[in-house]
């Protein structure tokens, strides 16, 4: 029988994750705007950082950089990581360090094409990955957590024994995207296959793929048997959808729903409180792509928007939108 109301907080290593819901490393997406929106609306529990190169990391400024822009609110905060053969993780690791991360998360998933020419993410060979997460291990005390797919092939004994190794080499906290390298998101996610992992392991597990709505949230923690869900598009689309599964799941206090617009134009004023003029209308852009997907005639925001020169003009476009779609 389902539980009506799951436990609220999650503990592991170091780190208490209240309640059990992440949002979800995404490029372009997955950055300071975005993340404060969604602690504004409630619901969240663990913030992830965009993906971040090993080799790059030392020498970013955290002032300026996009990637590593963050407030003291965002809490916990997971560092992304992804490594290539060959380099050299002490002096990224010491950086984190000193950027008060929470926590270290380990890209084991991603199927990017970019990674794939790096040998990076989920192109890493299972003796890097063994011997990189050892490496983590011995150079710090923080929380280390994966994201992984379910390999290349539906391989039970494969996908069993590699998240073992995982555990077995210190892996704190494991996300598993229910689909296998190189599946499109049009796939619906394997969520039962996300609990042949949470079986085997005694590590916590967030079930990550396909949640969209609060039923998908329950339907996939009554499938997988996940300690918690890491959410990524659809928190792009509706960004209030944390605090809906808090409520509904964890019996939290549901906030005041803010209107469409209202939610767009906060996010257009995280961007510019956040970031340079330069870096504004890009990630607006991003953001409108998924955020209209709820409307019926939302391509008509999305193409607006992606067309516009300026934050202000794509500003005048939205708003235009709004008063015909909220009358």
């Amino acid at each position: 029988m389902r539980p009506s109301v799951y436990p609220r907080s999650l503990v592991f290593h170091s780190c208490t994750i209240n309640p059990p819901l992440a949002l979800a490393p995404m490029v372009g997406l997955s950055h300071s705007a975005l993340r404060l929106l969604i602690l504004e609306l409630g619901g969240i529990g663990l913030f992830f950082s965009e993906m971040l190169s090993v080799g790059r990391l030392p020498t970013e400024n955290e002032k300026i950089s996009p990637f590593l822009c963050r407030t003291p609110e965002e809490n916990p905060f997971f560092y992304q990581i992804f490594v290539c053969p060959g380099q050299d993780l002490l002096p990224a690791i010491a950086r984190l360090h000193t950027l008060n991360a929470q926590g270290i998360d380990l890209n084991l998933g991603c199927p990017a094409p970019a990674l794939r020419k790096v040998g990076a993410g989920s192109f890493m060979t299972p003796e890097l990955v063994r011997t990189t997460v050892a490496a983590i291990r011995s150079a710090t005390s923080l929380p280390i957590s994966a994201k992984i797919r379910l390999g290349k092939t539906l391989d039970e004994k494969s996908l069993v024994s590699f998240c073992k190794m995982l555990e077995d080499e210190g892996i704190d906290l494991l996300t598993v995207h229910g689909r296998l390298h190189g599946e499109k998101f049009c796939r619906k996610a394997r969520w039962d296959w996300i609990g042949k992992v949470k079986k085997v392991l005694n590590i916590p597990v967030l079930a990550n793929g396909g949640i969209f709505t609060v039923e998908d949230a329950r339907q996939c923690l009554a499938i997988s048997g996940a300690d918690g869900l890491m959410l990524g598009r659809g928190a792009a689309i509706r960004p209030w959808i944390f605090a809906d599964i808090a409520h509904s799941l964890y019996g939290l206090a549901k906030p005041e729903r803010r209107s469409f617009s209202e939610i767009y134009f906060r996010f257009i004023a995280l961007l510019e409180e956040r970031f340079t003029p330069e870096r504004r209308l890009g990630r607006l852009k991003q953001f409108s792509h998924y955020y209209a997907e709820n409307f019926a005639f939302g391509h008509h925001l999305s193409s607006g928007v992606q067309n516009a020169k300026t934050l202000e003009e794509a500003g005048a476009i939205a708003a235009a939108f709004f008063e015909k779609a909220e009358g």
